[in-house]
């Protein structure tokens, strides 16, 4: 599966879909990276046999009957999580066991706390982030693959002076297969990490707002920043 990868054209390929959130049909994809139609669906339908892409097809006009035209091949993230570690490791086993003792021994507060620390941590000496757009640089390089919900405006209005507007909510849960068994601790942890690494005194805050099929946690512009 790493050598699936390996090439640079299918990386970017694999990139600009999973990104998406929904289905990519093989003339965007294309577009998307700068490579031929053909190039493209080489490269797509590699991924798709190697599990990392989910493919399809569909009019992508939405219509149907005659004169609708062949339904085209669509390709989507794939939902299955894959890991790779040489030689094995099994540190899913190890997080749900720690999971579940800290659970029953009612220890999310102290969770919380440690994880709040972590956060602030990852952000070092750094101020509080000053916009959307910083904190998603930072939700981006911890894998949380954020995007700003269309046409949504969070608590906090429009998003201050130059800032983005709306609410940054993110396709990705590092944590997701131990949150699938403990989502009370793990989205706590969560929300508390990303208030460490964000802030939480300043122009942006974390929140929770759970959503299947993503992050427990958006962020969005401080109410205290409202104009």
């Amino acid at each position: 599966m790493i050598a699936v990868l390996q090439d640079p054209v299918r990386r970017r390929l694999y990139e600009y879909v999973a990104a998406q959130g929904r289905e990519v049909g093989r003339n965007e994809a294309a577009e998307a990276v700068g490579v031929a139609r053909t190039l493209a669906a080489h490269h797509l339908d590699r991924l798709a046999e190697a599990g990392l892409l989910e493919s399809g097809s569909r009019r992508l006009t939405g219509r149907s009957g005659p004169g609708a035209g062949r339904p085209a091949k669509v390709y989507t993230r794939a939902l299955v999580e894959r890991s790779v570690s040489l030689p094995a490791r099994d540190y899913r086993t190890a997080a749900e066991l720690l999971a579940e003792v800290a659970e029953e021994a009612g220890l999310d507060a102290g969770l919380c706390a440690a994880a709040r620390r972590r956060g602030e941590a990852l952000r070092g000496a750094a101020a509080p982030c000053g916009d959307l757009a910083e904190a998603m640089g930072l939700l981006a390089a911890r894998g949380y693959e954020p995007h700003i919900e269309a046409g949504e405006e969070g608590e906090g209005g429009e998003g201050g002076e130059g800032g983005l507007g709306g609410v940054v909510r993110m396709r990705n849960c590092p944590f997701h297969t131990v949150a699938e068994r403990f989502p009370p601790l793990v989205c706590g942890m969560n929300l508390a990490l990303l208030e460490g690494l964000i802030g939480t005194d300043g122009p942006v805050r974390a929140r929770m707002d759970a959503r299947p099929g993503e992050c427990c946690v958006v962020v969005e512009v401080s109410k205290t920043n409202e104009h």
